[in-house]
């Protein structure tokens, strides 16, 4: 089984790259947002999911640790195969999917090549409930991502001060999800840069029920 690969780009195609390591070329399937952070020549290191099957052996490699587990994430969705989670990880980078998932943003989805409304409904659906800890482990949360349905105005909240609010809110009885859902969703909405304690704050209001707000 192969873990990870590091040697030299030896060529690019569409949707796969050639790893020379140590004279033997290794073809690797990847997405074209991590194509295109490579070039012919340079020497690079990727982390790889290997899938064996009666016909063939692929390779799917991966800038980091982060886009490995989203894509395993992805491809237990049924429906959604090697190739379909790749483009999907091709318009969203990891942080951008425990967002988009958390806000249940089904257009953000549907940019995919391959997802129609009724795919992404399901991706949403099944990994509503384990994109909280995503979001909360080291590698998830790599740089802010944009909201979908309202740009930012101002400085996003950092990475650190979202997962320190959702945290919070988890402790406070809170299912991963929701907490998520609502810190994203305050910070997305900000016109400057927030607290965590604005955050705890604002999205405990969001999640009150509507009698007592």
């Amino acid at each position: 089984m192969i873990a990870r690969l590091k040697g030299l780009v030896d060529g690019l195609g569409d949707d796969w790259v050639v790893i020379d390591v140590h004279g033997v070329g290794y073809l690797v399937f990847c997405s074209s947002r991590t194509l295109g952070r490579l070039s012919a020549g340079e020497a690079i290191s990727l982390e790889i999911e290997t899938h064996v099957r009666e016909d063939h052996i692929h390779l799917y490699g991966f800038v980091d640790l982060a886009e490995r587990d989203w894509f395993r994430l992805l491809t237990s969705v049924q429906g959604v195969g090697a190739k379909v989670g790749l483009a999907i990880q091709g318009v969203l980078s990891a942080t951008e999917l425990v967002q988009v998932v958390a806000a249940q943003d089904k257009a953000a989805i549907t940019r995919a090549p391959g997802v129609g409304p009724k795919l992404a409904t399901r991706i949403l659906s099944e990994l509503k409930d384990k994109v909280g800890s995503m979001a909360l482990g080291p590698s998830a949360l790599t740089g802010p991502a944009p909201s979908s349905d309202r740009p930012m105005t101002g400085p996003p909240a950092g990475n650190s001060q979202i997962a320190d609010a959702t945290s919070a809110l988890i402790n406070l009885g809170y299912t991963p999800s929701d907490a998520l859902a609502a810190v994203s969703r305050i910070a997305s909405q900000s016109d400057g840069e927030v607290t965590v304690e604005t955050l705890i704050a604002a999205s405990l209001r969001a999640l009150a029920p509507a009698d007592v707000r």
